[in-house]
């Protein structure tokens, strides 16, 4: 079983003296920075001078300074900015100002895992990972609750890295919820694996193939977008409020027996083994390659396969069936 940690195994105390940069002042960054700040901490705001982020963190009564600036200053640097280019701002800006005994923060750990960032031998290393969007973040610790949390320790140079990470997890409200261990390499694999089978890649595909096999059979167009998409939500959100079972029991016994006797028809043992194939090549650190030189000649294939999902026809439909409907014109 996993090891979790709540609200008695952290201290605050431990960071009170400490000052800390949020690099990257984005949807987590603005969440975990002004949570942190409402907990009591020290906290700078770090980016772009002018940018629209730090005029939102100067709003909150944050100080904002540029990266390099704060790197200087902080003792703790928590780096929220997108994958692709922690690399580049880490090693012009961040590392020249990592002096021993300061603490280096992430919230997912690609670029440790995959080497794109080598911290000195004498900074402690930890991850804090919210397992929710910064929205969620902020709204549940100004409710007085929290997210789960991911919590790991690349570098102990310190000694107390877990004592450290632990804080920053109180600090942002995880800790109220439940803050699991975990290891770099287990939150980054795991991640890009999900996102690629599952909650991304999959379901995209898996959505798209429906509703292509309905229309090529005569059926309309708007009539496979509800049944292949739309009613997605519905299953989806049955299953995280209360797990398979909870889904289970709130459909038709139709659709229970439909789905319980086909569904290993769609994922089998070919979809199985291309899994293991996928997740082959996170291990391998075949895909981190790819999207890192990917990343580096400008994102030409991530830009053609956009342009060619928006043109699909189920993107067509939806927009006009969702303008059918007033309750996501509030949003």
């Amino acid at each position: 079983m996993a090891k979790v940690y709540h609200d008695k195994d952290a201290d605050l105390r431990v960071l009170r003296d400490k000052t800390i940069a949020i690099i990257g002042w984005g949807s987590q960054g603005h969440a975990q920075g002004e949570n942190l700040k409402d907990s009591g901490l020290d906290v700078i705001a770090a980016g772009r001078n002018g940018s629209a982020a730090l005029k939102r963190a100067e709003a909150a009564g944050v100080r904002v300074m540029s990266v390099e600036e704060a790197a200087k200053e902080a003792d703790y640097i928590q780096i929220l900015l997108p994958d692709e280019v922690q690399g580049k701002v880490y090693r012009e800006s961040i590392a020249p100002h990592l002096e021993e005994g300061k603490i280096l923060g992430f919230s997912h750990g690609f670029n440790i895992r995959y080497f794109q960032i080598v911290p000195p031998k004498d900074v402690d290393v930890v991850m804090v990972a919210p397992k929710g969007p910064g929205d969620l973040v902020r709204r549940t610790f100004q409710e007085g609750q929290g997210v789960p949390c991911l919590v790991a320790v690349e570098q102990d140079a310190s000694g107390s890295a877990m004592m450290r990470a632990l804080a920053y997890a109180k600090g942002i409200g995880g800790t109220r919820a439940g803050v699991i261990e975990t290891t770099f390499t287990e939150e980054t694999e795991t991640d890009l694996f999900g996102e690629q089978v599952d909650l991304c890649g999959g379901v995209t595909e898996m959505v798209k193939a429906a509703f292509e096999t309905m229309v090529e059979a005569g059926y309309q167009p708007e009539i496979a977008y509800f049944e292949a998409c739309h009613e997605l939500k519905l299953i989806v959100d049955l299953i995280y409020e209360g797990g398979l079972m909870r889904m289970w029991n709130n459909v038709s016994n139709t659709a229970e027996y439909g789905g319980m006797t086909r569904g290993q028809r769609i994922i089998n043992e070919e979809s199985r083994e291309e899994m293991r194939a996928i997740l082959a090549e996170i291990q391998s650190g075949e895909f981190a390659r790819e999207w890192i030189l990917e990343s580096q000649a400008g994102l030409p294939v991530k830009k053609s396969l956009e342009k060619i999902e928006s043109e699909h026809p189920l993107e067509q439909v939806g927009s006009q069936l969702r303008s059918m409907m007033s309750w996501m014109k509030k949003k």
